[in-house]
Order: C-alpha cells, then structure tokens, then sequence
C-alpha cells in the first residue's frame, strides 16, 4: 500500500465574486497543486471559484477529493470529475472528514461558509487538535476586515497575542505553494 500524497485542504467560495482576481488564484492554486503532484481536498462543488479551483487541479492530473453534504448536491451540483466525492449527512461531518484527509489549509475569498470552516481551523489549531499549516491568501485585500477583527479580539483580550500566529497570510498563490513545499518536505 501506498502511503497518501501530501494533501491540501483549500476552502473557498461556491460563488464567484465580484474580482476577476478571485478565479485567477484559484486556477493558479489549482494548477500548483497538481504541478506538485498534491492532493486536492476541496467541498466537492462545481461552481464558484471551488469549481474553478477543482477543475484547474483536475486538468492538469491532480488528484481532487471532494467532501460535501447530501444536502448541498443539487445546489452546489457535486464535481464528477472527481478521483472520489464523499457525501456526508452534516456540515460538521463534511469539515471532520476534510480535517482528517488533509496535511494543510489554504484559504481563498469565500462568503459564510469559508469564514465558518476558517474559523473552526483556527479555533481547533489554538485548542491544539490541529497541528497542520493554515495559510490565507488576501486576494485582493478581500479578508483585510477579517484580519483587523482578529486584532480587536487579541486587543480587547479575548485571545492572547500568540494566536495571530495560528495563521499565515500571503498575497500571492506562488507565496502560498512556496511554504506548502517547505511543509511537504518535513
């Protein structure tokens, strides 16, 4: 039996936002990770910048686990260019599973449920349930307000400074592959 490829998490938005930046990196995270011959672990849908980000990984070789809720599979319409789509009863199951079968999180511009599935990585990395690299790509300064909310609750002292480090942001897709290849290797 093989052992299983260095596997990336990525949640994103099932809409595609108002900035064509938005389906630029995900096409190019896409791409990275099949040049590097990762794994894909993604929610399963087609449409949004996840399914510019799972088509962009499939085309060129990657594999691409897809993890989504029954629930989701009209209104999301569930890839079949999947290596597998797993089908879930619940959202919690979705994101235990997505957690399990994964070796790092990016995240991409997203609405509520990215924020929910962000927010729960680093919840879990702070309670030390998750030791995995967490890596937010600011496309477009989209999460600015997100990062100055996170600030205020260290501020306020609700969390301690340590847990602005639970994250890493970048700017750039090619910044986040280049610390998921140092995270590959260890």
């Amino acid at each position: 039996m093989s052992a299983r490829k260095f596997s990336v998490c990525v949640f994103c938005g099932s809409r595609e936002g108002t900035d064509p930046a938005f389906r630029k990196a995900a096409t190019e995270l896409g791409a990275g990770i099949a040049e590097r011959h990762w794994r894909l672990v993604y929610g399963g849908g087609e449409i949004g910048i996840m399914g510019t980000l799972a088509a962009a990984a499939h085309e060129r070789g990657a594999e691409v686990l897809g993890i989504m809720p029954r629930r989701l599979i009209g209104r999301e319409a569930g890839s079949r260019r999947l290596a597998e789509l797993v089908l879930t009863d619940t959202m919690f199951e979705r994101k235990q599973r997505m957690f399990a079968e994964s070796d790092a999180f990016v995240v991409l511009p997203g609405g509520f449920g990215t924020l929910d599935e962000l927010l729960e990585v680093v919840t879990l990395k702070q309670l030390g349930f998750v030791a995995a690299p967490l890596l937010i790509i600011d496309v477009a300064g989209v999460w600015a307000t997100l990062f100055a909310a996170f600030a205020a609750v260290v501020e306020h002292g609700f969390a301690d400074t340590a847990a602005l480090g639970l994250y890493e942001v970048t700017d750039s897709v090619g910044a986040t592959l280049t610390t998921l290849e140092h995270a590959a290797s260890s």
